[in-house]
């Protein structure tokens, strides 16, 4: 995403039943396979419009886990809920990657500069 154009994507966070099913699915969908895969439980899918993480949660499949914007402009990585007790998340792609790093170690997904 250019920094010049303070661009923001979508994020919407879901649960799944099986993860290694919904990649097969979202990259199908999306036709983009998913540009970081941690730990059998999570996977992170970018569009130019659209954020995509699904988690695989134990009876949880279909559910709406959060929602978010990533913007290049946001200073730290928020969490806030509205009036209606949706979560929103709001955070830059680094601050993302930083979160999914903690999660997962293992990962080490470093966003490069043509996401």
């Amino acid at each position: 995403m250019s920094k010049a154009t303070n661009a923001k994507r979508v994020h919407i966070a879901l649960a799944v039943d099986d993860l290694e099913d919904a990649i097969a699915e979202f990259t199908e969908r999306l036709g983009v396979p998913p540009r970081a895969i941690a730990g059998g439980e999570y996977a992170l899918f970018l569009t130019p419009i659209l954020n995509l993480s699904i988690s695989e949660v134990a009876g949880q499949a279909g559910k709406l886990r959060h929602l978010g914007f990533e913007d290049d402009t946001a200073p730290s990585f928020t969490i806030e809920t509205d009036s209606n007790g949706f979560i929103w998340e709001h955070f830059t792609l680094g601050q993302q990657a930083e979160e999914i790093n903690a999660y997962w170690p293992k990962t080490g997904w470093n966003p490069g500069p043509e996401e």
